[in-house]
Order: C-alpha cells, then sequence, then structure tokens
C-alpha cells in the first residue's frame, strides 16, 4: 500500500513541476553548445595547468569549434598555517585560491562578462616531507576543480539569462 502512495506522489509531483514551467538550465537553447565553444587562456604554473585542465572537462570544450569566447585568468594562491602544535609546528594548512576570469567575445573582441570565484580547501601537512607535498598538491588540485565548477555555473546561468 505504501509502495502505491509513493507512485501516486511522485505522479503528482511530476505533474506539479511540469506544469510550473521549470526548464533545466542546460535545457536552455544555446548553453551548452556556447559553454564548449569558451576557449580557456590560463597563466603558466601548476594552479594555472590545473585551472584549464578542469574548465575545459567542465565546459565540455570541442576544439573542433571555432571559440565564440575566450576566457583570461588571473590566478591567485594562498596558504595559511591553521593547526598549530605546541612546538610551533603546523599541521593543518588552508589553501585559498581565487581565480578571476574575463570572458571575451571572439567575434567583437569586447568583454562580455567579469567575475571572480574564491575556493578555501583545508589540508594536513604530515611530519614525512613527500606525503607534505602531496597533500598540498592534492588540495591545489580540489580547488581547481572547486573554483571550474563555480565558473561553469556562473557561465551558464549568464548565458542562460541571454536566450
Amino acid at each position: 500500500m505504501a509502495r502505491i502512495a509513493s507512485i501516486g506522489a511522485l505522479a503528482l509531483a511530476a505533474v506539479a513541476l511540469a506544469g510550473c514551467g521549470f526548464t533545466p538550465l542546460y535545457g536552455r537553447p544555446g548553453v551548452g553548445a556556447a559553454l564548449s565553444s569558451v576557449q580557456v587562456s590560463a597563466p603558466t604554473g601548476r594552479a594555472g595547468q590545473l585551472m584549464r585542465e578542469h574548465l575545459d572537462d567542465a565546459l565540455s570544450r570541442d576544439s573542433n569549434l571555432k571559440p565564440q569566447y575566450r576566457m583570461d585568468l588571473q590566478i591567485s594562491e594562498q596558504r595559511y598555517p591553521r593547526g598549530i602544535r605546541v612546538d610551533n609546528v603546523a599541521t593543518r594548512y588552508e589553501y585559498v585560491l581565487t581565480a578571476a576570469y574575463t570572458l571575451v567575445s571572439t567575434v567583437s573582441n569586447t568583454t562580455a562578462k567579469v567575475g571572480r570565484v574564491r575556493v578555501e580547501v583545508t589540508y594536513d601537512s604530515a611530519d614525512q616531507p613527500y606525503a607534505s607535498v602531496a597533500a598540498q598538491q592534492d588540495a591545489q588540485d580540489r580547488a581547481a576543480g572547486e573554483a571550474a565548477r563555480k565558473i561553469e555555473l556562473e557561465l551558464a546561468t549568464w548565458l542562460a539569462g541571454k536566450s
């Protein structure tokens, strides 16, 4: 009996959503195609390379298409000691990645959108040097992935509002 009630509730929810005019963000015409035609220009260095890779993946970059937009990135990184032991050695760090981007239309060579995202992640600092470096690089990769996801969402929202 509970199964029939849950199926009925799901059907009712589907009907209610269909009637309210809800359209998924990526269901808007042209959003997916415009996202895949963004060419990312990232600064040199490990963080820039990670950001470019994550953005290319997040935006589903199609290298066969002529880019409609060029994204210029500026990245800043900070690392703060957070967990301090009695002997004044940090055991935990906070890594902050700030990515400022400018989206430029390749057709008119004008600025289409400007934005900035900030991501904070923490990681443990081990006593072994290699483990500490690996943890820091993992934090850098996680922060770059999250920043790329935030940029993708901002761009998709902006593109959906244009159509």
